[in-house]
């Protein structure tokens, strides 16, 4: 059985929350409340609802039956009032997708419940279809993500680790990320990367659960 999208669409929009949520927490940690201050250090879903990210990609995702990722509205940092630069960024930057690869683990630590204690019962095979659904889409979101393509986490992270006339070049190319993106998807290109690594990682995780 398919999970319909009224139950696909909830996981995906949860997932993207704690993933934006991190971002926010992690920058107060380290001195900078921009987030709370403007209503965004929340985990409600309405705060974060971008209308391409979170709405229309998914959507769109779901009806093609293509890899489920998306986005919301980026929390806002302020760079200048972290402590600890660069190091305190560097973490504000990766810590969404840490965040999403950490609810695929708990997620497959719940199958691997299920498959222990609730094999038998007739919910069992929805469980299933739930909570690997809800591993695969945290994983597409932590390596989508992790991509060094603005505005992604993983260009912020690329951006801090390289030099600094290297980081102001890749910076430069902020502008056309989105295009970039866009043509990535509609070639075809982005599935063809995120489905194998997605599947070796889901692999890794769920290794030997249904033997």
């Amino acid at each position: 059985m398919n999970l319909d999208f009224l139950l696909q669409l909830p996981i995906l929009f949860f997932s993207i929350i704690i993933h934006e949520y991190s971002h926010g927490a992690v920058a107060e940690h380290y001195g900078d409340d921009t987030a709370r201050v403007m209503g965004r250090l929340t985990l409600n879903p309405l705060a974060h609802v971008d209308p391409i990210g979170t709405i229309m990609l998914p959507i769109f995702c779901l009806i093609t039956h293509a890899p489920v990722f998306g986005w919301a509205k980026p929390v806002p940092v302020s760079p200048h009032r972290l402590r600890n630069r660069p190091t305190s960024l560097l973490l504000v930057s990766a810590v969404g997708p840490v965040s999403n690869f950490l609810l695929a683990c708990l997620f497959s630590g719940g199958l691997y419940l299920g498959v222990l204690f609730a094999r038998e019962a007739s919910f069992f095979p929805l469980l299933v279809e739930i909570l690997n659904f809800a591993v695969l889409v945290n994983l597409y979101l932590c390596v989508f993500n992790l991509l060094p393509i603005h505005p992604l986490d993983g260009s912020k992270v690329l951006s801090n680790l390289l030099p600094y006339e290297w980081s102001v070049r890749f910076d430069s190319l902020a502008p056309y990320g989105f295009f970039i993106i866009m043509m990535l998807m509609f070639s075809g290109f982005l599935g063809r990367f995120l489905v194998p690594v997605v599947a070796w990682l889901h692999g890794l995780l769920l290794m030997g659960i249904y033997r």
